[in-house]
């Protein structure tokens, strides 16, 4: 069987600018780890194509199956073509973020580098937990709802707003900045990606 290399991306690292006033700072959701391999199982021209399905293993690979499989356990939802090119910083451009590019709720991205047509896959679990959802502590991109805890000088991360997660939350993303603009209260700049702006508002819990 065919395998190739894979990426996976759990919960999404963030940038974040602490308000001294209520103007846009830099931000952006990070898209990429080295991650489990996935391979093809079906003879269709594109692997990983929109509405196919993946089952996974205990070491983190994936593999395409059908859709009743018992084994399936997540659904492409968006498929993206051609691979960005790889940055050096630790957190690249949102414009160079894959997972950006994603449906909001994706759960998680896998990277396609070894079949072709190259690419990415944006996934959602058929069943729960997701995520991908607003307060659901993962996914390739931050979204209204979600939340995150500091993580040092600059950046935050999602975490769960439940509590759930390694790390506390501190503040939640309430909307997108609009009009380069976020409403009184906010206290953060979240980069979210996905939209003209790429920053969120954020309160402090």
């Amino acid at each position: 069987m065919r395998v190739v290399s894979g990426q996976l991306l759990g919960a999404a690292w963030l940038v974040a600018v602490l308000l001294a006033a209520c103007s846009p700072g830099p931000g952006g959701t990070g898209s990429g780890a080295a991650g489990p391999a996935v391979s093809p199982a079906t003879h269709d021209a594109v692997f990983f194509d929109r509405g196919d399905c993946a089952a996974g293993d205990r070491v983190g690979a994936y593999r395409e199956v059908g859709c009743s499989d018992p084994g399936a356990r997540a659904r492409v939802v968006s498929r993206l073509y051609g691979l960005l090119p790889a940055s050096p910083s630790p957190a690249p451009p949102a414009a160079t973020r894959a997972g950006d590019r994603c449906p909001p709720t994706t759960d998680f991205l896998l990277t396609v580098t070894n079949a072709r047509p190259q690419g990415y896959a944006c996934m959602r679990n058929l069943a729960a937990p997701h995520p991908g959802d607003p307060g659901g502590g993962g996914g390739p991109r931050t979204i209204a709802g979600d939340c995150v805890s500091t993580s040092r000088k600059g950046r935050v991360k999602e975490t769960p707003c439940d509590g759930s997660g390694p790390h506390a939350p501190q503040f939640r993303v309430v909307e997108p900045a609009r009009g380069g603009s976020c409403p009184a209260g906010t206290a953060l700049y979240v980069g979210v990606g996905g939209g003209p702006a790429g920053v969120g508002c954020a309160r402090q819990l």
